[in-house]
């Protein structure tokens, strides 16, 4: 939610709404030091439980966005089999690991990749092919593979791979 959404109690701005408003990271770790001490009155309850609720929101959009990294690259990899690179191998190991590491952190978004993958294959298949500069419809419409695919170590389409530059 942004900051504009929120609006102080009618006819006052509070010190920590204040804060909140010109420097977020400033009133964050005023906030954990309010916590630290046990000083519960003075938290900013209200602004606290929404800057939370976002941390779920942000790891969320890491997952999708990097998913829509990872099917960009395995687009890439397997329609422009001439021209991969090591780059690109490099990137879609580290957006599995990527992936990985934020579901070990955050068991409970295992579901998401699923939920998201139709979301993330749309951005993709757009991204592929604006870097390769081939036409949209050269690409399947919806993603050919399935997630179970696009998260294997092992898992890269198209024909054997050739030397990679």
């Amino acid at each position: 939610m942004s900051k504009a959404a929120l609006s102080p109690p009618p006819g006052r701005t509070p010190p920590e709404q204040a804060l909140y408003e010109a420097d977020l990271y400033l009133w964050t770790q005023a906030q954990a030091a309010l916590l630290r001490a046990g000083q519960r009155q003075a938290i900013d309850w209200h602004h606290l439980a929404e800057e939370i609720e976002s941390l779920g929101g942000s790891q969320k959009s890491e997952i999708r966005n990097r998913l829509a990294v990872l099917l960009q690259h395995l687009l890439k990899w397997e329609f422009q089999p001439q021209k991969r690179k090591y780059g690109w191998r490099v990137s879609i190991v580290e957006q599995r690991l990527q992936i990985e590491g934020l579901i070990d952190v955050s068991p409970s978004l295992g579901s998401w990749p699923e939920a998201v993958l139709d979301k993330a294959y749309r951005l993709g298949h757009v991204r592929a092919a604006g870097e390769t500069g081939m036409a949209e419809r050269l690409f399947p419409a919806t993603c050919p593979y399935t997630l179970a695919q696009v998260l294997d170590e092992d898992f890269y389409p198209g024909p054997a791979e050739p030397d990679v530059a």
